[in-house]
């Protein structure tokens, strides 16, 4: 987004979740790496928390697609930047590997809804949000191989599980470390795309459009940058406060 277009309010939620995003890893790199145990960010309850932080990042960049004009490139240029953070991770870290991570996925999601932008535009804004946020629920547990809600789910066919092709789709078969497959969240960003709808018409509550916390809106400008930025600086702090 130009400047005069920015949305201080998302600008601000988005760098609070990449902060949180960098502490998280910073923390996940010394369990894995340099076993220091780290408590409650690693509990299962905590799974919950993250999934906030990350599904707040993804949703807000669905936001933002409202507001490119042309998001084909855009997904393009930023699923080269996560395969450049593949080929980084695998030459240095490669225990933690990042094969689909969110750059990925968000480049991605960008390119198909680019591509397919008018055909998205032929559902009505609150129609798409609802169906987004219901597929979005149906397929949260698509990687445990459960697709559904409550009585309405059943078991997915194992033979998907069995071949690294449908790994990008949430059918996982190898590792991945920062996984972010197309389901379910392609639907967290198609639900945050039709909501932006309404913020790029102005009708959300002014306290949207304004800019409070400044520090937190400047991260927020510049998330893939810090993304991109912030593991080789974790891991030469580490590398230098515990060595190899």
């Amino acid at each position: 987004m130009k400047d005069k277009q920015r949305v201080g309010f998302l600008d601000e939620v988005r760098g609070f979740a990449i902060i949180c995003m960098v502490v998280y890893h910073a923390a996940f790199y010394l369990k894995e790496v340099y076993k220091v145990k780290i408590p409650i960010l690693f509990d299962n309850w905590f799974y919950y928390v993250w999934a906030v932080f990350a599904g707040s990042f993804i949703f807000i960049s669905g936001i933002v697609c409202r507001y490119s004009r042309d998001n084909t490139k855009r997904g393009a240029q930023c699923f080269f930047m996560g395969m450049l953070v593949t080929f980084v991770t695998a030459i240095f870290t490669p225990e933690l590997t990042i094969l689909f991570g969110i750059l990925h996925f968000m480049g991605i999601s960008m390119m198909i809804f680019g591509v397919g932008e008018a055909l998205w535009d032929f559902v009505p804004a609150l129609v798409g949000l609802i169906i987004s946020v219901l597929l979005l629920i149906f397929t949260w547990n698509i990687e445990s191989g459960v697709i559904g809600i409550g009585t309405f789910s059943f078991t997915l066919p194992a033979v998907l599980y069995e071949s690294w092709v449908f790994f990008p789709l949430g059918f996982a078969k190898v590792g991945s470390a920062d996984y972010f497959p197309l389901f379910p969240w392609i639907f967290l960003f198609f639900a945050g795309a039709y909501f932006g709808v309404y913020v790029r018409d102005g009708a959300c509550p002014k306290f949207f459009y304004s800019t409070r916390i400044r520090f937190l809106a400047a991260a927020g400008r510049h998330t893939i940058w810090i993304y991109l930025l912030h593991m080789p600086i974790i891991t030469l702090v580490l590398f230098l406060i515990y060595g190899r």
